[in-house]
């Protein structure tokens, strides 16, 4: 009598175990569903695909498919084939973190009792038996892709083979089945990651701050909240968390984490023992030195941190300190943190300083995707022409005006829902300027950029920081950001 499914899927802790002849139906075709269903497949498993897309003519979703038919993969498209499960017995669901849990096809694989699992539990299912490389986990509801790419610096500063992947950029099961292997890998997980995830046990891990996002897709705030905390399951050697933010903190301390797995905090201002934090100008290391109690390490300064601003914003600070308490656990010396945050250069669209006419600074922070994110670029700076609007997805914008009141010079708003801001403007900065820019065509931005250095003094700062995500006007944010670039330079330009 052959071993429960159950039995045989508990099994599949390395890429050496038994993989051949699973049966796997892989939901999505995107990037992250391709590497699963490759992987899979070179392993042996029966591989179906579904999406709801049939993959138009040279895209890259027909490459894709075609790559994996090739390779033995049944491929299914359309509404049908992501509603119901097929006529076909199965051992496993690997999907896309994309897809919600009350997605028909997952809803229909639960009551079945057929195992779900994400692609990043996928991924840590495949790494070596032997010597696989550790991650070092991110999440948080802003600063995950800065945090772990300053990280990867770090890591690389001090001479080891890293890399950031998961939730931007490479896929983790890309990063762990690469054939050179990483020494360490820095993983940024979404909530949407770590719901699908049971079995990861990270080096070290942090949840930099928790507010509302996603939670249509969770269903409530505390389901979200539960899902980031899940990031700290299994630690094996340091727990980081935000002092600043106690939520963080409470995650910690209801996480089930390997015996002698410490709390680290961080915080801008002096730390306390076991905690990273800012003395005068210097970030100072509390929590990773003999003599915690009486001494700490330097790991750098804020001008180490600067770039091209007069000075870094606050939650740059924070991103700065995790990702340094993260590769402290991993043993990093001090000295390589100051030169990887020294080497890191910020991805585009993120507080990015893109011209300076008349005296008055533009900086473009589309990435700020919702209001949480929005409130940290606003509080960078003391006066402030503010660019925002776009697709609110629900978010209450009432707590970010009423904090950045007193910073707002003037606002201009764009977008589907930029009434909903206005109207807190109205409640809480009634003597702001306001002017609503209604149009939604591609000179839009043109427009905008005009309006906002007409209520601009010299010396301030015109910040695209929208609170809201981009696809009522543009096809993501960095489209957004690019049309204010561009902008801004023919503004400079006196187009």
């Amino acid at each position: 009598m052959s071993a429960p499914v159950s039995d045989r899927l508990a099994s599949l802790t390395s890429r050496d175990a038994d993989w051949a002849g699973l049966r796997v139906l892989v939901a999505g075709l995107g990037v992250s569903g391709f590497a699963a269903a490759d992987a899979l497949l070179e392993r042996g498993a029966d591989v179906i695909v579904v999406d709801a897309k049939h993959p138009a003519e040279g895209s890259a979703l027909s490459e894709r498919a075609r790559i994996l038919d090739i390779l033995g993969a049944r491929l299914h498209y359309g509404e049908d084939a992501v509603s119901t499960l097929p006529d076909a017995p199965l051992d496993l669901v690997v999907t896309s973190p994309g897809w919600r849990p009350d997605q028909p096809l997952l809803v229909a694989a639960a009551a079945a009792g057929i195992a779900v699992w994400g692609e990043v539990e996928l991924a840590w299912r495949l790494r070596q038996r032997e010597g696989a490389a550790p991650w070092l986990t991110v999440t948080g509801t802003n600063g995950k892709t800065t945090t772990v790419q300053m990280l990867a610096s770090i890591l690389r500063a001090a001479g080891l083979r890293a890399c950031s992947a998961g939730n931007v950029g490479m896929p983790v099961l890309e990063a762990v089945m690469d054939p050179e292997p990483y020494d360490v890998i820095a993983v940024e997980l979404s909530s949407f990651q770590l719901h699908w995830s049971q079995s990861l046990a990270p080096r070290a891990s942090v949840c930099l701050n928790v507010a509302p996002d996603h939670v249509d897709w969770h269903g409530s705030l505390d389901e979200y909240a539960a899902a980031k905390g899940k990031v700290y399951a299994n630690t094996e050697v340091a727990c980081v968390y935000n002092v600043q933010d106690d939520r963080t903190r409470r995650l910690v301390e209801e996480a089930e984490v390997q015996e002698g797995c410490r709390a680290i905090g961080f915080t801008l201002g002096i730390p306390g023992p076991s905690e990273l934090g800012v003395v005068d100008d210097v970030l100072a290391d509390r929590a990773f030195v003999e003599q915690r109690r009486t001494a700490a390490a330097e790991l750098g300064t804020l001008d180490d941190l600067r770039g091209d601003a007069p000075s870094p914003a606050p939650h740059l600070i924070s991103n700065a300190l995790a990702a340094a308490a993260l590769a402290r656990a991993h043993g990093v010396p001090a000295g390589a943190v100051r030169a990887g945050l020294r080497a890191f250069v910020p991805e585009p669209h993120r507080i990015a300083e893109v011209g300076t006419v008349d005296g008055i600074r533009f900086v473009d922070d589309s990435k700020a995707t919702n209001p949480h994110a929005a409130r940290a670029s606003l509080v960078a700076y003391e006066h402030v022409v503010w660019v925002a609007g776009g697709l609110l997805k629900g978010a209450d914008v009432d707590d970010l005006v009423a904090d950045a009141a007193d910073r707002l010079r003037g606002v201009v708003l764009i977008g589907r829902d930029r009434a909903a801001i206005a109207q807190a403007l109205a409640r809480h900065a009634p003597d702001v300027p306001v002017v609503d820019v209604g149009r939604t065509d591609t000179g839009a931005m043109d427009l905008v950029v005009r309006e906002a250095r007409a209520l601009a003094h010299e010396g301030d700062v015109v910040l695209l920081a929208p609170a809201a995500a981009s696809m009522d006007m543009f096809s993501d944010y960095g489209a957004r950001g690019d049309a204010f670039v561009a902008a801004v330079s023919r503004l400079a330009a006196g187009e």
